[in-house]
């Protein structure tokens, strides 16, 4: 008989890491053919820890709909430090974006040993984590994608040095490409094992709102970078509504403590 331990892992590999469908499978309490899950499961050897083991990350637990199976590579005591910072913000970042991005990453490294989580998309995500480890930093990159998979594929380059210098985990098995909505239910994990989120530059329809709202809706607090008033701002609004404006490093950790 497989444990629950292992039934989570069957479920995650079947089903390619689509929670609802886990989920589907152990509320209707799925017959499971031992010897298909056996073999599925016998030769796994990517390390992973599940939402049963003592080791999983607790901030995650009281999340809404918590990764029943987190796999990764790299540094997995990076989970066990705190505080945790995410920095997100646009895909196309401007200049401007880039060095706020920089300026706000280095002073949260110089001046506390924090870590700093994000996506692994482009622009804002790739340079926060890139700083973080110019600078000697931590960083975690949640991902949207199997652990095996790079996307977008011209991030490889920080993608390997985060695999060897940091942490890359998700919720999705190695090699699973893409599952549908699985970008935005990567922003959950994001906002979930983060202390708090740090929003650098955004247009007011944004992607970077998703995590937004999840942060919400697990108690983080929201710092933002103020950005033109010539512009399309998510930034702006979110301070408008009670968001902290932030202008450096300091300014999140004088919050924070």
């Amino acid at each position: 008989m497989l444990s629950f331990r292992e039934i989570l892992l069957y479920y995650s590999l079947k089903h390619h890491g689509d929670w609802n469908k886990i989920y589907d499978c152990l509320r209707r309490k799925e017959h499971i053919n031992q010897e298909e899950a056996k073999e599925l499961i016998g030769n796994f050897d990517v390390p992973y820890v599940t939402l049963l083991d003592d080791n999983y990350p607790l901030s995650l637990k009281s999340i809404s709909k918590p990764p029943f199976v987190l796999f990764y590579q790299g540094k997995f005591e990076l989970l066990s430090l705190s505080p945790r910072f995410a920095i997100i913000g646009s895909r196309n970042a401007s200049e401007y974006g880039i060095k706020a991005t920089k300026k706000i990453v280095s002073e949260l490294i110089r001046e506390n040993e924090v870590v700093i989580v994000s996506g692994l998309a482009r622009g804002i995500d790739r340079i926060s984590h890139e700083t973080a480890l110019d600078k000697d930093g931590y960083t975690i990159a949640v991902l949207g994608t199997g652990i095996n998979y790079c996307y977008p594929s011209d991030n490889c380059d920080i993608y390997e040095r985060i695999r060897i210098e940091g942490l890359i985990i998700s919720e999705y098995p190695p090699d699973v490409a893409y599952v549908e909505n699985s970008f935005p239910m990567r922003n959950r994990i994001i906002a979930g094992l983060s202390s708090s989120v740090v929003v650098i530059e955004a247009k007011e329809k944004s992607g970077t709102l998703s995590t937004i709202n999840f942060a919400l809706e697990g108690g983080r607090d929201i710092f933002c970078v103020p950005n033109s008033i010539f512009e399309s701002s998510l930034c702006n609004r979110l301070i408008r509504e009670g968001a902290t404006l932030i202008t450096c490093g300091k300014d999140i950790l004088d919050e924070y403590r």
